[in-house]
């Protein structure tokens, strides 16, 4: 197996800060700014981080991880060096020259101790610095979150407009559930987001079933769909997407530690029916550093398990040049 050559430039979509940052560079960050942490031990705390095979792999397990990065995080001097990090990290390990990185700016502002335009102009700097030093095109998708009030999420929009010259490319809708939520509710807001010409991305065929895709679809109207693999659940949802357009950021780690996707042979499956039903799909690591994985390290699980071949995984990364909202 020759696999896909270093030389190779790679895209990568579906990337949240909070996990994305070198665990060395949040200890440094944490102890920076006198953020107590639980431990003094720093391997302790990379455990704190990063994600432990020997632990159950559940969803809400995966979220519980950000509670430490993101507070770490908040603050426009550890969101300017963090955002600099992951892309520089980005290049130097897997060649991404176009790299669309994800976060939820008001879950970086302490409750509102912050400023959140502070917080935005923290991570544009990040981009500017590391563009000074290296040749990856890289956009900001702001995160809104479906665990916060309508109030909240038309705030975060509005910075996104605010920042959509300064390199925000598009919103995301991500977090974890609450009842009574339905994302027929944000139809307005993705609009208004469209006409303001962000790319529309939006979490959905993970924690829940295929029927969040449809909801999704008929709703929000996204250019790509965050995992989306439970669309595999209905031969009619596949259809439809790729009827759509819609492009799929895969996660494959991801799915694997959350137990969305149950082994290597669910995985196989999940590619297969998304292949077989002409569903584009992108292949992203998530949170590399949390995941402990990089883009190259989930190219080659997926080669060195047959699960894609060489020309399959070479129309992921097109799919994602071509689907980036970072142009």
């Amino acid at each position: 197996m020759a696999g896909i050559s270093p030389s190779t430039k790679l895209a990568e979509l579906h990337v949240h800060l909070g996990g994305s940052v070198d665990p060395a560079v949040m200890w440094e960050i944490a102890h920076a700014q006198g953020i107590r942490l639980p431990t003094k031990d720093y391997w302790k705390f990379v455990d704190l981080v990063t994600v432990d095979p020997a632990r159950s792999k559940t969803f809400d397990g995966y979220l519980s991880l950000f509670h430490w990065t993101e507070l770490i995080q908040s603050s426009p001097l550890a969101i300017e060096r963090s955002v600099y990090q992951t892309i520089a990290g980005a290049y130097r390990k897997n060649n991404i020259t176009l790299l669309e990185l994800r976060f939820n700016p008001m879950k970086r502002n302490r409750g509102g101790e912050q400023d959140l335009d502070q917080i935005m102009m923290a991570a544009v700097r990040g981009i500017d610095r590391a563009s000074l030093e290296y040749p990856v095109k890289t956009g900001l998708i702001v995160c809104l979150d479906r665990s916060f009030s309508r109030k909240l999420n038309e705030i975060l929009l509005e910075k996104a407009i605010l920042f959509s010259e300064r390199g925000v490319v598009g919103i995301d809708m991500a977090g974890p559930a609450r009842d009574g939520f339905r994302y027929s509710g944000y139809a307005e807001i993705f609009r208004r987001a469209r006409k303001s010409g962000l790319g529309l991305t939006v979490h959905a065929g993970e924690d829940e079933g295929y029927r969040s895709v449809v909801e999704v679809m008929e709703s929000l109207q996204p250019d790509r769909i965050g995992h989306g693999v439970r669309a595999v659940e209905d031969q009619k949802t596949l259809g439809r997407l790729a009827k759509a357009g819609i492009t799929l950021e895969v996660c494959p780690t991801s799915n694997l530690n959350t137990g969305v996707i149950k082994d290597v042979s669910d995985m196989k499956r999940v590619l297969a029916s998304l292949k077989k039903e002409g569903v584009e799909f992108t292949l992203n690591t998530d949170g590399p550093e949390m995941l402990k994985t990089n883009l190259r390290g989930e190219i080659d699980y997926l080669l060195r398990n047959g699960l894609l071949t060489e020309a399959d995984v070479l129309v992921a990364n097109r799919n994602a040049f071509d689907a980036a909202f970072a142009r």
